[in-house]
C-alpha cells in the first residue's frame, strides 16, 4: 500500500499475508465451546424413599359472594359491551345521514303526529258542553279592606282582610 508521501506500509507483502494465514488458522483452531441452557437429570428416582409422603390439601375454597360477583362482572361486561357494540353501529349510521334520509325516516312520525292532532282536536270539539248557568237573586259586592299590623323588635307581621 502507498502512502502519500511516496513511502509503503512497514511490513512486506508476503509477511503481511503470512501474518494473516496465521491468525486466521489461529481462530480457526480454537475449540468451540458449548454453554448448555438445560440440565436433565437423567437418574430414576427411587421407588420407595425413607420420607412418607406428606398429604397438601387445597384449601383454596372460593366464597359464594365471591364467585357471584365474579359472575356478575363478567355478565355486565359483556353487557356493557353488546350496548357499546350497539351504540356504535347507531352512531356509524348517524354519521352518513343526508337530507332524504332523514326524511324518510320521519314522514311516518310526521304523519301519525298530524293524525293524533285532528283526533285529539275534533275530540275536544266534541266534548265541549253548551252550558249555561242562570243565576236568580241579589248580587252584592263588598271591597272593604281590613288592615292589621302588629311589630315588636325587628319581626313585624301584617294581615290582610278582605271582606
Amino acid at each position: 500500500m502507498d502512502y502519500p508521501n511516496g513511502t509503503q506500509s512497514g511490513m512486506p507483502e508476503s509477511e503481511a499475508a503470512a501474518e494473516a494465514r496465521r491468525l486466521i488458522d489461529a481462530w480457526a483452531a480454537r475449540p468451540v465451546r458449548h454453554h448448555p441452557t438445560s440440565f436433565r437429570d437423567e437418574t430414576e428416582p427411587p421407588a420407595i424413599g425413607t420420607t412418607p409422603p406428606v398429604p397438601q390439601p387445597d384449601q383454596r375454597i372460593v366464597p359464594a359472594w365471591a364467585a357471584g360477583i365474579a359472575v356478575a362482572s363478567i355478565g355486565v361486561g359483556a353487557g356493557i359491551t353488546g350496548v357499546g357494540c350497539g351504540a356504535w353501529l347507531v352512531l356509524q349510521g348517524l354519521a352518513s345521514v343526508t337530507l332524504y334520509g332523514v326524511l324518510t325516516v320521519t314522514l311516518p312520525f310526521a304523519g301519525l303526529a298530524m293524525a293524533a292532532t285532528a283526533i285529539g282536536g275534533a275530540i275536544s270539539k266534541a266534548r265541549t258542553a253548551a252550558t249555561t248557568n242562570v243565576y236568580e237573586g241579589p248580587v252584592s259586592q263588598h271591597t272593604e279592606i281590613h288592615n292589621t299590623s302588629h311589630q315588636r323588635g325587628m319581626f313585624s307581621r301584617t294581615r290582610n282582610d278582605i271582606r
